[in-house]
């Protein structure tokens, strides 16, 4: 299992982090979790293309995590090579209706030469081609999904999120938690700061935690981080 991180920024634009995302490949699958603005373009500065994606999840509709959907399903169609392979796109409650308005003002990311898959999957578990994903209910916004990846390792990811039990449910005894930290002591409704991620670590025990989604007042920050806490930079690669 080997994660590669494309970005640790927020919807607040800076030069040094992209909007968090990430490329996962797992149980021979790729799976590429959110995609915010120039996240298809990342892809291809870490050499994959669209077309390598078998697995989009988004965790929630807000634009720094949705924005480059339309650019990759564009792009599906209308790249170098036209996509052929499926592709399955899990989302929370509302994904069929969210990728229904999308194709409404963007007609052109309806597939063209291959199958999409859409599946609404607020809380359950799909074993999919040798990959088990698991997903919950997150404390963000009502469509809001944190998942975790297993191939034998796993890797959970909570999106934008704030303490709940059904997080800690979801990334008990995970290898790696890929986890919103967005400042390292002001507290934003709907997200983790350092004191609340550490309630959760606690709670749940993760082997190792990438601290993620963190916004510019990290800039600042003199502190130390402790093990298993590890900050979270844009190009950095973990396997497991």
């Amino acid at each position: 299992m080997r994660l590669k991180v494309l970005g640790t920024g927020t919807a607040n634009p800076t030069l040094a982090r992209a909007s968090s995302a990430y490329l996962v490949a797992a149980g021979g699958q790729n799976v590429l979790i959110d995609l915010g603005p120039a996240v298809v373009r990342r892809l291809l500065e870490f050499g994959h293309t669209v077309n390598d994606i078998d697995i989009i999840l988004v965790t929630h509709f807000h634009v720094d995590h949705t924005a480059d959907l339309s650019t990759f399903l564009f792009a599906c169609n209308y790249g170098a090579v036209a996509r052929v392979k499926p592709l399955l796109l899990i989302g929370g409650p509302g994904t069929h209706r969210f990728y229904r308005a999308l194709r409404a003002v963007y007609p052109w990311v309806q597939p063209k030469s291959y199958p999409l898959r859409i599946k609404s999957m607020p809380a359950g578990v799909l074993e999919y081609e040798g990959l088990r994903i698991e997903t919950k209910k997150m404390n963000h916004n009502p469509e809001s999904i944190g998942v975790r990846l297993s191939d034998g390792k796993s890797i959970t990811f909570t999106g934008d999120t704030d303490y709940s039990r059904s997080l800690v449910a979801l990334a008990r005894r995970t290898d790696l938690l890929v986890t919103d930290c967005s400042c390292p002591e002001r507290k934003l409704p709907g997200h983790m700061n350092l004191e609340v991620l550490q309630k959760v670590v606690d709670a749940c025990e993760p082997g190792k935690v990438l601290l993620s989604h963190l916004y510019p007042d990290w800039d600042d920050f003199r502190g130390v981080l402790h093990s298993p806490c590890l900050m979270g930079e844009d190009g950095m690669e973990v396997t497991l």
